[in-house]
């Protein structure tokens, strides 16, 4: 079965928990949380600062581990992943888009963007055609050989959406993918986001402050103190 087209859950989480220790003080990122995410959904996360939103994507990337409770994304039973999984799940599954674009300064355009898919092994001649169709679909095909230090913020974080759809993800996971952009260049990247699920029902998790992906949302939660407080 394609999971990417059927509506059984993609993400399942079970009194999923994530607890941190700071010296003899604990502190909780996530508590108990109870969490059904349909393939072909596009999920906006809400919440303040401190409320469980970054912890709750780190999980879902299989970054971190939860202290206690149950993940599946996918197939892949997360809090019971041995390392090697983690990694194969990391490349195969998930594709991670961050606010900080996380792109390789001394690496082209195309570089950056196929950079995963040779990590996980892909040929060359593959990867390079591969990039250069997520450049036509982003209208960068002029920039395939620049820098990042000569791209705009726009431009570097459709980039970065490029390099996590390299290895064609089942998820797309966002961290306030618009926070370090003005707002023509925040609606530019949520439509593309949108139409990436649209159009490939690629499932798509938004975690962010802003009002502005809420239009496309097919789903919302709302996070606080590490709970959700209401779903949708």
């Amino acid at each position: 079965m394609n999971l990417s087209q059927s509506k059984s859950p993609i993400i399942s989480a079970r009194a999923l928990t994530r607890i941190y220790s700071l010296g003899s003080t604990d502190v909780v990122g996530l508590e108990g949380v109870d969490l059904d995410i349909k393939a072909g959904e596009l999920v906006v996360l809400k919440g303040d600062s401190g409320s469980g939103k970054s912890t709750l994507l780190s999980l879902l990337a299989g970054l971190d581990r939860p202290t206690s409770g149950q993940l599946i994304v996918g197939d892949t039973d997360l809090d019971r992943a041995d390392d090697h999984r983690l990694t194969k799940f990391r490349r195969e599954v998930v594709g991670m888009v961050f606010q900080s674009f996380n792109l390789l300064p001394t690496l082209s355009v195309a570089e950056n963007i196929g950079l995963p898919a040779l990590l996980a092994g892909f040929p060359l001649k593959q990867t390079t055609s591969r990039a250069k169709e997520l450049l036509s679909w982003l209208h960068m095909d002029h920039r395939c050989d620049h820098l990042p230090s000569q791209l705009s913020g726009g431009e570097m974080q459709r980039t970065a959406i490029a390099r996590a759809l390299i290895n064609n993800p089942l998820i797309v996971l966002a961290d306030e993918p618009t926070g370090n952009l003005d707002s023509r260049n925040g609606q530019a990247v949520i439509e593309l986001l949108n139409e990436l699920n649209r159009q490939w029902q690629t499932t798509v998790v938004i975690a962010t402050h802003s009002t502005i992906a809420d239009p496309y949302a097919s789903m919302q939660v709302r996070l606080r103190d590490g709970k959700i407080v209401s779903g949708s």
